[in-house]
């Protein structure tokens, strides 16, 4: 599903002028803060809208249209759809790996400069992963698209925030986030009809005129609203031990289904590399002047309450989206297509209320949203679980529909929470911080939801043999009747291990439903444990990171 909205589906800098993420030791006093640029009026602040939101619209359909076209990408590619999930994964952890170096990036070398650069990049490995020949190499891609992603959508929230007054923040942040919300909608569908009707490859090559405009649009209307630049120390120990410890973890959970989990050497090396490398990252981390990572933000209730909940919703939330898709085209008889039309309804109810919810969020406890969203997650999911293989096409739109309200009431409210109590100069450190935590947890949860649905397919598949050959005459009756229809004795049992197998993976798609529908409502209390800020905190600053 895309990412419910975003859709399902990066991180933020909450203001205009990204101030440097410094350290507890690092007096604030010791950045440089430029002078605030004048908004922008008429023409130009309406192309640089454009232009930005091009890029971001990109940035969020790319992470939904490959969704539904995995069977299809798999199946060229000549791999298993398990591997097929590599695609989503791949590009989620490099962008999470990408997102807490935005702000060294735009110091070094200018908001300005970094975006247009990001944006470029990004269409360019675009073009490579569909020109990719296997599997690998469209992995490898990926991962660079991924990675030259991560500044993008913090710097298209702080060129935007820069290109407005700060009476039209809010409605700034509105549109910005009806970008994120169109996407996922879009993307389904595009990728869906885009499978059918062409050859996958086009799912990447539909970003190249839509980058390029955005690129040359954005140079020309920002190029003279250049930040300021200067060269600070970075972290390379710190980032070379995140890169390691997240990439080791990653493969451990994509390539552990195939082999057998830790009956797998493979497998317990990486997970030996992730977990000491985790530890190292921890320790060095603590003890750095300039951290890649500023651990010291989990002294904050605020922050490591509504990390944590933003991180498991986000990941639980978006292994669903996966999965739906994938029983539907595997098991379901449904194309491309058809699926992402099953799929997209979920940013519609988003679109609506998604500016109500930025409008009075300065008003209401954003703790009481949270919560309205998690008990919306946790009935759609419930209401999946009681799917059989006889559901229509009416039925599976009707919680995906209502996924859309949930949508609306997750992203800014806990947004909100999380950066409710921190100054300012804390803001994007912050918010590097809780995106990289949310996008991994994402690609988590993508691994840990198709892992379990094949697990569980197992399970009920065993169980479902042993009851038809338990002497009930169920299955005889069955085999007789295709043969009288004219089929062979090898054709109908053919026909009956579908059959079972169909209903294995649905049982098990239910159960994968069914605990992440309780799972939603165990994060509820987690949400109470924050602080609710103080009125009047909830506007832009805590607006940018809602994607």
């Amino acid at each position: 599903m895309s990412t419910m909205a975003s859709p399902s589906s990066a991180g933020a800098v909450a203001t205009p002028v990204a101030p440097p993420a410094t350290s507890p030791a690092t007096p604030p006093a010791a950045a440089p803060q430029p002078a605030r640029l004048e908004p922008l009026s008429g023409a130009a602040r309406n192309w640089g809208t454009l232009a930005l939101s091009a890029a971001v619209f990109m940035n969020v359909l790319d992470s939904s249209i490959a969704n539904v076209s995995l069977p299809a990408i798999a199946g060229d590619l000549g791999v298993s759809t398990n591997q097929g999930t590599w695609v989503i994964t791949s590009f989620a952890v490099a962008n999470a790996i990408a997102v807490p170096l935005t702000g060294w990036l735009s110091q070094r070398f200018g908001q300005v400069r970094l975006f247009v650069a990001s944006v470029a990049l990004f269409v360019l490995a675009s073009w490579l992963c569909g020109l990719a020949p296997n599997m690998t190499m469209l992995i490898a891609f990926r991962v660079l698209q991924g990675f030259v992603a991560g500044p993008m959508i913090p710097l298209s929230q702080a060129l935007l925030l820069s290109s407005y007054p700060r009476a039209l923040a809010g409605l700034a942040m509105a549109m910005w986030s009806m970008t994120t919300l169109v996407a996922p909608v879009t993307g389904p569908l595009l990728g869906g009809w885009i499978t059918d009707n062409m050859t996958w490859p086009w799912i990447f090559y539909i970003n190249v005129p839509i980058g390029i405009a955005s690129a040359l649009a954005t140079w020309a209307i920002f190029k003279n609203r250049e930040t300021a630049t200067r060269k600070l120390p970075i972290d390379a120990i710190g980032l070379s031990l995140l890169v390691i410890w997240v990439a080791a973890m990653q493969i451990m959970l994509d390539i552990g289904k195939e082999h057998d989990w830790f009956a797998s050497p493979v497998v317990v090396a990486c997970a030996a590399v992730a977990v000491v490398g985790f530890i190292y990252f921890l320790v060095w981390e603590l003890g750095e002047a300039h951290p890649v990572v500023d651990l010291s933000l989990f002294k904050v209730r605020n922050f490591w309450a509504g990390t944590l909940a933003i991180s498991v919703g986000y990941g639980l939330f978006f292994g669903n989206v996966v999965l739906m898709p994938l029983w539907l085209q595997q098991y379901m008889g449904y194309t491309a297509t058809s699926a992402g039309m099953a799929m997209a309804p979920v940013g519609l109810l988003a679109i609506v209320l998604s500016p109500m919810v930025g409008k009075t969020i300065q008003r209401v406890d954003p703790r009481w949203y949270a919560t309205f969203a998690f008990l919306v997650f946790a009935l759609v999911l419930w209401m999946r679980s009681h799917f059989s293989t006889q559901v229509n096409f009416g039925i599976i739109m009707v919680p995906t529909l209502i996924q859309g309200v949930g949508m609306a009431f997750f992203f800014i409210p806990l947004i909100t929470l999380t950066m409710g109590k921190l100054p300012p100069e804390r803001v994007p450190a912050a918010s590097g911080l809780s995106n990289f935590l949310r996008i991994t947890a994402g690609a988590v949860g993508t691994s840990v939801a198709t892992t379990l649905w094949e697990r569980r397919a197992t399970l009920h598949h065993a169980r479902l043999v042993e009851q038809l050959g338990s002497g009930d005459g169920v299955a005889g009756q069955f085999l007789h009747g295709m043969q009288a229809a004219g089929m062979g004795a090898q054709q109908a049992l053919m026909q009956m291990e579908r059959m079972v197998n169909q209903q294995a993976y649905m049982l098990a798609a239910n159960d994968v439903f069914l605990g992440s529908a309780l799972l939603f409502l165990l994060l509820v209390p987690l949400v109470w444990l924050a602080n609710a800020p103080a009125r009047g905190t909830a506007g832009a600053d805590a607006g940018a990171g809602a994607h």
